[in-house]
Order: structure tokens, then sequence, then C-alpha cells
């Protein structure tokens, strides 16, 4: 795994997010951009952080901020996720995992003595010119928003 850190250049993608609708970087030029990767949607840590993030969202906006999250799920598992929890941001559909390894964000994770390889919550706070400004590796997911605009 080999996670892309503060100082590098956010990676084009090009996705389509829980509408259907095709995201890519580009879209955000000119903005602050949140990009955060959980595991799976609609799991309770994964769900938690979203609605951190939703309960803030006019916050983000308000200092120039957008946000999009990134799993490796369905479109329509997406869908579902925005849909039940009223995400107003784009979850992206990333099943080939081509943003997620881009990130370097999949690895080998333990979970109750089991070894597997999945996606590390991780979120990364991108500046105006697509700069790589903050990697928060250690999410709170009740707290989310206050580690990113602290």
């Amino acid at each position: 795994m080999n996670m892309l850190k503060v100082g590098d250049k956010a990676p084009n993608f090009t996705s389509t997010n829980q509408n259907g609708d095709e995201v890519k970087l580009s879209d955000f030029a000119g903005k602050k951009l949140v990009v955060f990767f959980y595991p799976k949607a609609s799991t309770p840590g994964c769900t938690t952080e979203a609605c951190n993030l939703r309960d803030h969202y006019q916050t983000f906006l308000a200092q120039g901020y957008e946000v999009v999250g990134v799993s490796a799920d369905s479109v329509k598992r997406q869908f579902n996720f925005a849909n039940k929890n009223e995400l107003p941001f784009s979850l992206l559909a990333d099943e080939d995992k081509e943003i997620i390894n881009a990130f370097g964000v999949w690895g080998p994770k333990k979970f109750m003595g089991k070894e597997y390889d999945g996606i590390h919550r991780t979120t990364f706070v991108i500046d105006e010119n697509g700069v790589i400004i903050e990697v928060i590796a250690k999410v709170k997911t009740k707290e989310h928003t206050a580690q990113i605009l602290k």
C-alpha cells in the first residue's frame, strides 16, 4: 500500500456517483475538496462518518469545500446509502478500485484476528490547485468534521 501524502498532486479520476452522474477531479478545479474513503456503505462506522459530514455540510460549503465519498460499492448500494441517510454529496462507486488504488488506501487489514485486504478509512483534503494538503488516516467517525475543519 503506497498511500499518497501531503504535497502530492491528487490523481485524476472519473467515476459514477449514486445518481449515475459522472464525477471527475477536474469538476472541482479551483475549489477545496474533501475526499473520504470508507470501507462499506450502510455499515455502522461508515454511516456515522457520512452522517457527521452531512450534518456539517453547509459549514464545508461556507468554507469553500466540496465533499466526495468513495468506496468499492455499486452505484445501487451508494444510492440506497445516500438516500436512506439524506447525504447531500456525491458517493462514488469505485467497484474496479481505480480511485482507491490511485490514492493508495487499499491494503491489508485486521479484524477480530483475521487478516484480509480492504479499504483503509482515510480522508484527503485537496486544495484549489489539486494538491493534497492533509491526510487523515486515523478517522474518528463521530468527530470527523472537527478533524477536517480544525
